[in-house]
């Protein structure tokens, strides 16, 4: 199965979204389900693609597709944002609910997770009455068995009336059935959509005077029902005045019988609740004291009183373990690159290239991307795989739990500490995950902040300051803890600063009170060690490396020609510098630093190969790295305190082009676009500006 990735923006009409289909005959199926139950496991099974999935809700929060072929017949999986329910109240809810009732998929997926079934459940009554062909797919079967769950998958298919098929995704058992389950709906004649539910006798009444009015404005593809039951919950009745005057005259009628929207809402929701709650009475055995492991667990990662002390242990192993493997490798490494370096100058000056291009080129060019490499590669390969078993293990949605009173003493919501470790990796992806959170002041305070914390471009230049400055001379292992320490110090700050940023915004221009959230904690899952190598290594590390190395060669032959084209008897890299000397200093930095974070805003990695290659002075960046690093900065002024402001700096300065264009994307603002440049900077030139005046 081959995959092509398309994906769409959460707010968007999902009837509008563009489905690619390799030919008119191809069969569109939309794959639905709770957050954190497998459905980008499914997908991925599917097309053959790496959609990113995580043992935490959230992961995803757009459409995103991908095609697959099964029994010669082809398919185009669309993989929809994870919801609770067809009831909207978050922007990537709102995705998957208009893609399945109004963007005409052929068939819905609904993946239940089989440790929660009951939870699942509710998701799926509800689209099994708004979709005309569904299967259900139960996942997980394998972590229900070993909790002692049994599933009675056929008496739960007569009890819903539609297919279901157990399923284990993540080693791929299962995935085949479901593809037939879903052939044979496709290729039987639409049966239209069931109505599983039984709701209050006033609801069924309102419900049987809408529904015929309904079906005109619902589409061919959504069930009048559940249209209905929508315009019920406070939707709108678009240009048909027939249907807004009988929702009128429904609600008028339902007041005077003391029917408030608030227990219209309320006793629908339960109904469903009921439903899925009597149907797991009739199929699910052996599930008292399943989950007595994980609620042990729960109380020691999330308490007030371990709690944090053990976020703050395993940030603090995580770092020392990177810190303590990196230096060999990066050293060998570098000497493997820039020995290849000679090889290819010699090369190319024997095949008669020009000396002067050969210079740009190579000791531009090449010679940027073999430093960017060199120092990047090693601590990612280690950082990212431990970070990602953390993640795959269940711990992360921990994290968010405890920071949670910390965003609501700030009048922020809890869920933009998941969005701060979307950031983790890249705060372009934390800025898109902030479409989790549902109310627009919050969603705004999050993307603001999102910068504060460092993303994986930005942890390579802090970790080797880091090394250089407060970790190497030390005797045995106390550089790699007192770096690993000072690592979780800089993380610390970071979140301090996005908290405080959050209660300074939440009180002036974006005042408002704090909305409340459910946050979901997965079950606790043993990491699947290999995968988890294998996705940070493909997905994560060198993503990162192959962005760094497409913007370093280019970035390497501009800062060549800017060290060696001279204006009026001085370079003009040596006169950009110059001008922005007293500012650097007022920072506790110079202007060759500045220099570095300015030419590199298209991508944090080549900050620290700028500052070098200016240092070096007119030709080109000077074969270096480790303790050469560390002679060249402290030959040119470097003391700990002005590492220490580049790391602040480092820290808080404006994102990167990518994450500045993400932003505009989302907020479709220049005001908050420049907003969230300027605010991160401004924080940094304060703490630049107090370190210095301190030290």
């Amino acid at each position: 199965m081959t995959g092509v990735f398309s994906a769409q923006p959460a707010k968007q009409e999902a009837a509008g979204l563009a489905i690619h289909k390799k030919s008119a005959s191809d069969w569109v199926v939309a794959l639905a389900g709770n957050p954190n139950v497998g459905k980008s496991t499914v997908f991925n099974a599917l097309t053959g693609m790496r959609q990113h999935t995580g043992n935490w809700p959230g992961k995803t929060v757009m459409n995103a597709q991908g095609a697959c072929n099964f029994g010669g017949k082809g398919y185009v999986m669309v993989d929809v944002p994870g919801c609770y329910s067809l009831s909207a109240s978050s922007a990537e809810e709102e995705a998957a609910r208009d893609f399945i009732c109004y963007g005409q998929p052929d068939a819905v997926a609904v993946i239940c997770d089989a440790a929660c079934l009951e939870r699942s459940l509710t998701l799926a009554l509800q689209v099994i009455e708004a979709a005309p062909r569904v299967v259900v797919g139960v996942n997980l079967m394998d972590e229900a068995a070993k909790k002692g769950i049994r599933i009675d998958l056929e008496a739960l298919s007569k009890r819903l009336g539609v297919p279901v098929v157990g399923l284990a995704a993540r080693s791929g058992e299962g995935i085949d059935k479901l593809m037939e389950a879903l052939e044979a709906v496709l290729e039987a004649p639409a049966q239209g959509p069931r109505s599983p539910v039984t709701y209050p006798g006033y609801a069924e009444r309102a419900l049987e005077r809408l529904a015929p009015l309904a079906a005109k404005a619902a589409g061919r593809a959504s069930s009048p029902r559940r249209f209905a039951l929508q315009l019920l919950e406070g939707g709108g009745t678009g240009k048909d005045p027939a249907l807004a005057a009988a929702l009128d005259e429904v609600r008028g009628q339902l007041e005077k019988e003391g029917i408030t929207p608030e227990k219209l809402r309320d006793d629908l929701a339960e109904s469903v609740v009921r439903a899925a709650s009597d149907i797991c009475g009739e199929v699910l055995r052996g599930q008292e004291g399943c989950d007595r492991r994980d609620r042990l667990l729960d109380r020691l990662f999330t308490s007030k009183l371990t709690g944090f002390p053990i976020m703050l242990l395993l940030l603090f192993g995580i770092f020392w373990l990177t810190l303590s493997g990196a230096n060999i490798p990066s050293a060998l490494l570098a000497d493997g690159l820039f020995w290849l370096e000679g090889k290819m100058a010699a090369g190319l000056l024997a095949a008669g290239v020009p000396e002067a291009a050969v210079s740009l080129l190579i000791h531009g060019g090449y010679r940027v991307m073999a430093w960017v490499v060199s120092v990047m590669l090693p601590p990612m390969a280690i950082f990212f795989p431990l970070f990602t078993l953390l993640e795959d293990f269940g711990y992360l949605p921990r994290v968010a739990f405890n920071l949670d009173r910390c965003f609501k003493g700030c009048r922020a919501c809890g869920k933009q500490s998941l969005t701060m470790c979307m950031g983790l990796g890249c705060n372009a992806a934390g800025v898109t995950g902030c479409r989790i959170i549902e109310s627009p002041r919050e969603r705004l305070i999050a993307i603001i902040t999102n910068s504060f914390i460092p993303c994986n471009g930005r942890f390579p230049m802090i970790l080797s300051l880091t090394s250089l400055f407060f970790a190497s001379g030390l005797p045995g292992a106390a550089g790699p803890f007192i770096g690993a320490a000072m690592l979780v110090g800089v993380l610390l700050i970071g979140v301090g600063m996005t908290l405080l940023v959050s209660r300074i915004l939440s009180a002036t221009v974006l005042r408002g009170m704090p909305s409340s959230f459910t946050l979901e904690l997965p079950p606790y899952r043993r990491p699947q060690v290999g995968k988890v190598i294998v996705r940070s290594v493909l997905d994560r590390t060198l993503k990162v490396l192959l962005r760094a190395v497409a913007t370093a060669v280019p970035a390497g032959l501009l800062i060549w020609l800017l060290a060696n084209v001279q204006a009026n008897g001085a370079t003009l890299l040596a006169a950009f510098t110059d001008f922005l000397e007293p500012l650097g200093r007022a920072l506790g930095m110079d202007g060759v630093v500045l220099a570095g974070f300015l030419l590199g805003l298209p991508a944090n990695e080549i900050v620290i190969p700028v500052i070098v290659m200016a240092y070096t002075a007119g030709s080109s960046l000077a074969e270096i790295s480790g303790t050469a690093l560390f002679d060249l900065l402290a030959g040119n002024g470097w003391t700990p305190v002005t590492a220490f402001s580049v790391i602040l700096f480092s820290l808080m300065h404006w994102p990167c082009a990518t994450t500045c264009l993400t932003i505009f994307k989302e907020t479709r603002s220049v005001k908050w676009t420049l907003l969230s440049i300027l605010i991160p900077t401004a924080c940094g030139m304060a703490a630049c500006f107090l370190v210095n005046l301190i030290f």
